[in-house]
């Protein structure tokens, strides 16, 4: 996992406190004291929280810490709470081509039409969208249905062509899963 990154935002007092017992967090801090700097700061990182002792609206990963004086476990605590929200929300949801795959709700979005899909349509999708090349109906029930590889089943194939129909209805989109002579995968 990518190191966690604290960035204090125009906060100096809480930087010098959290510098100084820097050796003992998980945390690396550093200092942003202008929005120009803030945006150097994060251009580059995936995994930041910016903390800072009043909101700011057009700061994303932002903590505002309001409420002071603060006990500094409770303090480190609600950090790592965060940072456990930041990740939950990155993992919740994935990108294939121009559509967004919300994991937890088992939906797919593009622009403001959805699609409900079914836990082994999301696996499916997750597992192709990960692929490179094409991937083959054996490896497929091997992976996503688990099925031991010899038996003869046409499930792949019966899945993915309910899905494709799915995704053609609600998007109109007949290329998203391609059959290709040795499998199948997302353009």
């Amino acid at each position: 996992m990518n190191a966690q990154n604290l960035i204090i935002y125009k906060f100096k007092s809480l930087y010098h406190i959290l510098e100084e017992l820097a050796l003992d967090l998980n945390f690396k801090i550093t200092l942003a004291d202008s929005e120009n700097s803030l945006n150097d700061k994060v251009k580059n990182l995936s995994n930041y929280l910016i903390i800072s002792n009043k909101k700011f609206s057009n700061i994303s990963n932002q903590f505002v810490l309001d409420n002071t004086p603060i006990n500094i476990f409770k303090l480190v605590e609600r950090i790592n709470i965060e940072f456990l929200k930041l990740q939950f929300n990155s993992q919740s949801e994935l990108k294939v081509n121009n559509y967004t795959i919300d994991l937890n709700s088992r939906e797919m979005f593009k622009n403001n039409t959805r699609l409900k899909l079914t836990e082994k349509e999301i696996n499916t999708i997750t597992y192709l969208s990960k692929s490179n090349t094409p991937v083959s109906i054996h490896e497929l029930q091997e992976k996503v249905w688990s099925y031991q590889t010899g038996i003869e089943t046409h499930t792949v194939e019966t899945h993915i062509y309910r899905l494709r129909k799915k995704i053609l209805n609600s998007f109109d989109d007949n290329l998203f899963i391609v059959s290709k002579k040795n499998g199948y995968e997302i353009k």
